[in-house]
């Protein structure tokens, strides 16, 4: 009887998993479902699960599966008696009787009365046996202490292969049906229809960078680049806030397809405590340099105070280790995927990251590695996820100094990987740093016109930011004006009647 055989099979095999107990699998479940495929080879067309031959327990079972998968891939029926020739001199399947075996696994059958759920029960199983295999190197790697100690290290593996156990389950990468597809198309048109024409993505929180660029998309890379002081950060706080609050007031107003999202900000070169000052500044009003030496008013504590309140349950979370690695903030974000569900990552800002270490000698190589990271953690978590960049000193030769894509250091590979490149130029910047020489009564009329001439300059463009988008892959390149006030590093909407020129 098979059954008989199938019982020998589970106790002659020795894999036992830890404190002597035997690893998951079910044998019976096995070979019902190798059964059904022989009686109908369609069986395999109608999984919910991508069953490999590695999720099989019996190494039996594993090569029969495998044989089975190549001969259905030549276009060949697949039946015991097509299958026999390749297992005649197979020892492990004499010893369950010889190539008759192979008969007994389709002789009653029952495996066609459930075919998916026998499908979907051998792959958990397989699930729990790589979980007890993260398991025990866990434990055997943080007992080996004869080459170096890094807990931290092992901790950020660890999970890094929890992730991809996790990731098998979840995120198996099946071809869809375009109907599928369309689906989602027709989700993310009706959001954009739903937030007022503009937003198929995240809200930036800002109506002209939504109108230009759709909002932020799930699976984007986007960088924003800019010279320092330019107000990238700015940029970027203002953004992760405006999308966290939106989600937020989106939860307890009852909505539930909301444009905003919870948010991760990586701070590689701020504290946690400076950038919520910089963000309630911005929310209070109040500069964020009189909050540091505490020069407010009472009226102004009064107004912080209120804004600390409206801001204790703000979705927005702030990790500020410094000199983390691309592997380890990959691991961070999933962690915070995981238990908050976070639906927008900001990274401050990329240079900051490091490699592997596989590439330090290689700085070009090692930002290729970085960009990339950053490019696969946006796919593998379906979130959009900005990255600030720095930008090399060419800007600073040339007489006009707004930024092209050539302008990024180590620029090839980020261009390359990156969906978005958007760049924060702010000309009252380079204005401001030509002022003449300041008049006084003694002087000549020239020193008067030269600079009355730079006043009239630095009030036309006083306040006045651009948002260069020069990469796209959704939509055109362009330009997106917006108002700047350093005093509180706070971008927003310009008004209608600021619109001067043209910048489409």
């Amino acid at each position: 009887m098979a059954e008989e055989a199938l019982l020998l099979r589970t106790e002659s095999r020795p894999s036992e998993a830890p404190m002597g107990r035997t690893l998951p699998a079910n044998l019976e479940a096995e070979a019902a479902f190798l059964g059904a495929v022989l009686i109908d080879n369609r069986v395999l067309e109608e999984l919910a699960v991508p069953l490999r031959p590695e999720h099989y327990f019996d190494p039996l079972h594993q090569r029969l599966y495998e044989r089975i998968l190549v001969l259905l891939d030549k276009q060949m029926v697949v039946t015991p008696v097509t299958l026999k020739p390749y297992f005649e001199a197979d020892e492990a399947l004499r010893e369950l009787g010889g190539t008759g075996y192979l008969a007994r696994l389709t002789a009653d059958g029952q495996g066609l009365l459930a075919p998916r759920e026998l499908a979907q029960q051998i792959y958990d199983l397989a699930l729990l046996r790589e979980l007890i295999v993260v398991g025990r190197e866990l434990v055997e790697n943080a007992l080996d202490t004869s080459e170096e100690v890094e807990p931290m290290k092992q901790i950020e593996e660890a999970e890094a292969a929890l992730f991809r156990v996790a990731e098998g389950a979840a995120g198996s990468s099946e071809a869809e049906s375009f109907r599928g597809a369309t689906s989602k198309a027709l989700a993310m048109i009706e959001t954009a229809i739903n937030s007022g024409g503009h937003v198929s993505g995240k809200t930036t929180g800002f109506a002209s960078i939504n109108e230009k660029v759709g909002g932020l998309h799930n699976s984007d890379l986007i960088i924003v680049a800019g010279r320092p002081g330019m107000g990238k950060t700015s940029l970027a706080t203002n953004i992760a806030f405006n999308c966290a609050d939106r989600y937020l007031r989106d939860k307890r107003d009852g909505i539930d397809k909301s444009i905003g999202a919870g948010v991760a900000f990586f701070s590689l070169e701020m504290s946690s405590d400076q950038l919520a000052t910089r963000i309630l500044a911005e929310q209070a009003g109040i500069s964020s340099e009189a909050l540091r030496m505490g020069k407010i008013s009472r009226e102004d504590f009064q107004q912080l105070s209120y804004a600390s309140q409206r801001l204790a349950e703000l979705p927005l979370f702030i990790d500020d280790t410094p000199a983390l690695t691309i592997a380890a903030l990959r691991t961070r974000a999933r962690r915070l995927k995981r238990r908050h569900d976070i639906g927008l990552i900001v990274v401050d800002y990329l240079q900051l990251l490091q490699g592997s270490g596989r590439s330090q000698d290689n700085r070009v190589n090692e930002i290729s590695e970085i960009s990339r990271g950053l490019k696969t953690l946006a796919k593998e978590l379906q979130v959009p996820v900005i990255a600030l960049s720095q930008l090399s000193r060419a800007v600073e030769q040339r007489d006009d100094k707004r930024p092209m894509l050539s302008d990024l250091r180590e620029s090839g590979s980020i261009e390359q990987d990156a969906d978005m490149v958007w760049f924060v130029y702010r000309e009252d910047y380079y204005v401001g740093s030509r002022e003449p020489k300041r008049p006084v009564e003694s002087d000549d009329v020239k020193t008067h016109e030269a600079h009355a001439a730079w006043a009239a300059q630095m009030e036309q463009v006083y306040g006045l930011a651009e948002l260069i988008v020069s990469k796209q892959r959704h939509g055109s390149t362009g330009k997106v004006r917006l108002r700047f006030e350093a005093k509180i590093t706070k971008f927003s909407d310009l008004a209608e009647g600021d619109y001067a020129a043209d910048y489409d």
